[in-house]
């Protein structure tokens, strides 16, 4: 590299660097989740800044969830959704299939793990959704109807977790999800059924333990393994 004996220009704008003290400061100061924040006047003297470039920072934590204005109380710090900003980006056309095969295996590294809660948590009626869906699965007369029934099966052991971020969570990646099924076809022969079946899966829940699904899962992604190796 040719040494010019110039300093590289950042590429940290003030803005950049007034949103990242703004957090520091709030946590700092041990601002909680709706507390009013000091005024403009105050936080920009605080932060050394503009108020111009304050505004601008603060727009961007609003953006973000992360502050909002009521009335009669002035800038108040809130909790942001985390799951919202990620949700504006996951669309698989404008993703490359790299990217595509590393968040699918998010979805085997939680299926996996999902064990745990299921055994804590499933209930009677639970298991007869489940039992419900291995009957449509029996009658179903198409591929498109098994695909169906797949999402609806691996969306059901979501919901018996009752953790609403990881249902959340799994609605959003579905379309990530269904690039496995989409993709299986460059790898899977016609007619090869997984070695653990959606029934198998059932009946180790109701007689098995943690480590049995956990082991009855990975064999019954096998396949998707291969996609993402």
């Amino acid at each position: 590299m040719i040494n010019t004996g110039l300093n590289p220009i950042s590429s940290i704008t003030m803005t950049d660097q007034a949103e990242e003290r703004l957090r520091e400061y709030f946590v700092n100061k041990g601002f909680k989740i709706g507390d009013s924040l000091p005024k403009e006047t105050e936080l920009a003297e605080a932060l050394g800044v503009s108020r111009s470039v304050l505004r601008e920072a603060l727009s961007r934590l609003r953006m973000l969830g992360m502050i909002d204005v009521r009335k009669r109380r002035g800038t108040i710090l809130t909790e942001p959704d985390v799951l919202s900003g990620m949700a504006r980006i996951l669309e698989p056309k404008l993703l490359s299939k790299e990217t595509l095969k590393r968040l699918f295996e998010v979805r085997l590294m939680l299926e996996m793990g999902l064990g745990e809660f299921l055994y804590s948590r499933i209930t009677d009626g639970h298991f007869q959704k489940l039992e419900d869906i291995l009957s449509e699965e029996s009658e179903a007369q198409s591929k498109a109807e098994l695909v169906a029934l797949d999402i609806k099966f691996h969306s059901t052991l979501y919901e018996i977790t009752g953790n609403p971020v990881i249902i959340r969570f799994q609605r959003m990646l579905q379309p990530i999800f269904q690039f496995g099924l989409d993709y299986r076809a460059e790898i899977h022969k016609p007619g090869q059924p997984p070695k653990v079946t959606h029934q198998n899966l059932v009946s180790i829940l109701k007689d098995g333990d943690a480590a049995a699904f956990r082991e009855a899962m990975r064999q019954h992604f096998n396949l998707h393994f291969q996609l993402v190796s």
